[in-house]
């Protein structure tokens, strides 16, 4: 996830001369298999922690091939500015158990819209008018929705 997905990314294209059947060009497609899984899972994690701490309407969307910003959006409304967060600092905290920085946190000392961006998962913390104005699930409607077991 994170750096480690835009490492094996890069990896991978720099690599155009390998054969399909060539060793290195499995192990970068397992690296790449491992990044995309990992992704994943971070956004079902983020989103179940997020419900743990009260927002309110979460959904992950998947992005893959759709986007080329990222493959998951985790998009969540909170109750106030405080706990939103609050909800950001325990995504930083989830986020170094598993050796991740975000790559950045913007609109944390506004506290309406926070965005916690970890490259392939983002996480939006909007409060009620921020989420409704500017509406990402209509935005990426044609997105799948991902199951995350609320």
């Amino acid at each position: 996830m994170g750096r480690k997905a835009i490492n094996a990314k890069r990896d991978a294209q720099s690599v155009p001369g390998v054969k399909a059947g060539d060793d290195a060009r499995e192990a970068l497609r397992q690296r790449l298999a491992r990044a995309a899984y990992a992704a994943r899972q971070y956004a079902i994690d983020a989103a179940r922690l997020v419900c743990d701490e009260k927002c309110e309407d979460i959904l992950v969307l998947d992005l893959r091939g759709v986007s080329t910003i990222c493959d998951y959006f985790v998009i969540a409304t909170g109750t106030s500015d405080r706990q939103m967060r609050a909800v950001a600092d325990h995504l930083r905290e989830l986020g170094k158990t598993r050796g991740e920085e975000p790559y950045s946190v913007s609109g944390y000392d506004e506290g309406a819209w926070i965005v916690v961006d970890y490259v392939d998962v983002v996480v939006h913390l909007f409060d009620t008018e921020k989420r409704s104005y500017y509406d990402l699930e209509a935005l990426w409607g044609d997105c799948p929705r991902v199951e995350w077991g609320a």
